[in-house]
């Protein structure tokens, strides 16, 4: 690692240093076997919960001792407890892998377990709503993984489970309230793809249910999107969001208003790759979509436009050269298709050069 000093060790430090190892070693090799072993009989005893949880803080991805976890919690501990000791043991199992997660915040895993604690809460307590115990867990839950998320915003791990929590709420958090966190963590990074995803997920549900005015709102959208390709034209997760707003290019007035957008930051941003691919995309869209609207000299120079931006692109983007040949070569296919459809509008045009 880089500002780090080499250590020097001698050859005895060296040798007492690999046969620390190796004991180690031994030791989850007996601790598997025996793990293993007490699974293969259907062990269901709180001894085996105990070496489960030994050989999990070794390796927190055995998967297999996990699943081995959960059948013990179902077969042996649960049966027979009443509901506010079912709550206590899954509420030790939730700390257990809050402590894991901080050294493992990318483990499969450790959510899935996480998630199937939760899943598991009973109802109570008696004398209250049965809602109570499981509402006080998802409101931790979801301040969990925000600290998380504060931690590494980009962890697409906590923003899936984010999602899953907000699902199970007894009591639902606002839309709301999650646009106005998403857009915080956008402003924050703009190249947190998670959260423009899960800002789009919110958006397309809001939508659908008539919760937001779509016109309204995609513009709103369209203007902090265009903030964020100003600011950096070459984070990949930008343009990604912005073609979900575009969507299929039914709307040849937006794609065309975004085309001319797109075309003046490239000429602040001459070399940026993201835009010269966008603006072949928005204008072959324009020409599969809206042939009809277009004359033919229209089309002609959106076809010239695509290619010269292809062909620029090549040497812009070497490592993905081929790439631009062979859009080069199906846009051609697709532009001879066209002129078939419009065999009097003008002469064809002749095959440019890759």
């Amino acid at each position: 690692m880089h500002g780090v000093k080499r250590v020097r060790y001698s050859r005895e430090a060296l040798a007492a240093k690999k046969e620390r190892e190796q004991a180690k070693l031994k030791e989850y090799e007996s601790l598997t076997e025996e793990v293993l072993a007490r699974k293969k009989a259907k062990d269901w005893s709180q001894d085996s919960f105990d070496l489960t949880t030994k050989l999990l803080h070794v390796n927190p991805e055995f998967y297999t001792v996990w699943n081995y976890r959960r059948n013990i919690l179902l077969s042996g501990l649960f049966p027979g407890r009443a509901p506010a000791e079912i709550n206590d043991l899954l509420s030790d199992d939730l700390s257990l892998t809050t402590a894991f997660l901080k050294q493992h915040p990318k483990v499969y895993w450790i959510w899935n377990h996480r998630q199937w604690c939760l899943q598991q809460v009973p109802d109570g307590p008696p004398e209250k709503d049965p809602e109570t115990w499981r509402q006080s867990y998802w409101n931790k839950e979801l301040f969990v993984v925000e600290k998380m998320l504060d931690a590494d915003a980009r962890n697409f791990h906590a923003w899936n489970y984010r999602r899953n929590v907000l699902s199970h709420m007894p009591v639902k958090r606002s839309e709301q309230s999650e646009l106005l966190y998403t857009k915080r963590k956008i402003e924050a990074n703009f190249s947190n793809f998670s959260a423009w995803h899960q800002r789009s997920k919110v958006l397309a549900s809001m939508w659908e249910s008539g919760k937001l005015d779509k016109s309204k709102s995609l513009e709103d959208e369209f203007d902090l999107v265009k903030n964020a390709m100003y600011t950096d034209p070459n984070d990949q997760s930008v343009w990604i969001y912005h073609r979900w707003l575009v969507g299929s290019g039914d709307d040849k007035t937006i794609v065309e208003r975004e085309i001319d957008s797109i075309q003046e930051l490239l000429e602040e941003q001459p070399d940026s790759k993201w835009c010269m691919e966008s603006l072949v995309f928005y204008k072959r869209l324009v020409l599969c979509k809206h042939e009809d609207s277009l004359t033919s000299g229209n089309r002609r120079d959106l076809e010239n436009e695509c290619l010269e931006l292809l062909t620029k692109l090549q040497s812009v983007d070497p490592d993905r050269r081929q790439r631009y040949i062979d859009l080069c070569t199906s846009s051609i296919h697709t532009f001879i298709m066209i002129h078939s459809r419009h065999p009097h509008a003008y002469s064809a045009q002749s095959k440019r050069a890759v």
